[in-house]
């Protein structure tokens, strides 16, 4: 299967080298508007050519498009127009209701299928990219309904080939949710990084003082604003409402150290330690999925 990979940084990097790597991809082919991104992915391996995007999108079998949701949304419906009957085009995008809607009713949207993969890291470009990232993550595939079988087919078999669980959801209720688990982090990992660079001026006391649970939290904050920016603008509704339910628990801590109210906000704390058992949970169902896929 010849493979075209629209965006060729860390999430269409990565997914190209395990592509190649388990044999899905006969040929992948790069297309980067950044051109120096584009030399470095043909210099690195990840792809195997470099070529035009109408060029490249016309000998694909699978269109892959990896790019920044606000390009995505305007580029999948040319790419759409452009790629012979046969061949599938698929998005990384982290919001997924705009660009539904955007090819709802193109002649072939039957051939596009909306997809999220939920893995990545905190850098980007060509560089960034590295074998395994999503083996053993989640992938949602949202409003299946609308895209043809043989298409459907393409890209769960995509997903299985890289190690993903696939999940199946409707592209609003994929975005309202993602807001809050995914999101909301990125703004409070930014949030932080604004706050502690406004008010300890020192970049030495920051690099004496600052602990893994600092460098953990804070870690989000070297993404790329270039594909952040986008997905906030995109996602701005559902966003905001988890903005306003995670600030009134802020206000919560705030009040209740105000008040020195010791016993609250053990309790507080303790509802929050919660989390610890859905992670766990992950964590369990996580080393079973790596031990069903060992035996088999």
């Amino acid at each position: 299967m010849i493979v075209t990979v629209i965006g060729v940084g860390l999430i269409g990097g990565s997914l190209a080298i395990d592509l190649r790597k388990t044999g899905f991809a006969t040929e992948c082919i790069g297309v980067d508007a950044n051109e120096q991104h584009a030399q470095q992915a043909l210099q690195l391996g990840l792809v195997d050519q470099v070529l035009p995007m109408e060029e490249a999108v016309k000998k694909a079998d699978l269109v892959v498009v990896a790019i920044p949701v606000d390009r995505a949304r305007q580029l999948i419906p040319v790419v759409l127009g452009l790629i012979a009957k046969h061949t599938v085009v698929v998005d990384m995008g982290s919001t997924k209701a705009g660009i539904c809607e955007r090819v709802k009713h193109h002649e072939k949207r039957g051939n596009f299928v909306a997809s999220h993969p939920i893995a990545g890291t905190e850098n980007n470009g060509p560089e960034a990219a590295l074998s395994g990232l999503f083996n053993n993550k989640t992938t949602i595939i949202c409003n299946k309904e609308e895209s043809h079988l043989q298409a459907l087919e393409t890209v769960q078999q995509l997903y299985e080939k890289l190690g993903m669980h696939i999940r199946y959801m409707e592209a609003s209720a994929h975005d309202l949710h993602i807001a809050y688990v995914s999101h909301l982090s990125h703004i409070t990992s930014f949030t932080l990084g604004l706050t502690v660079l406004n008010i300890e001026q020192n970049e030495q006391r920051i690099f004496d003082m600052a602990g893994s649970g600092f460098a953990s939290t804070v870690r989000l904050a070297k993404s790329a604003p270039t594909m952040w920016a986008p997905i906030f603008e995109q996602n701005a509704e559902h966003l905001s409402e988890a903005l306003e339910a995670y600030i009134e628990i802020l206000q919560r801590f705030k009040q209740l150290i105000g008040m020195g109210d010791k016993a609250r906000l053990l309790a507080l704390m303790n509802d929050a330690n919660d989390i610890r058992r859905i992670l766990d949970g992950i964590q369990l169902k996580s080393n079973n999925f790596n031990l069903e896929t060992r035996v088999a």
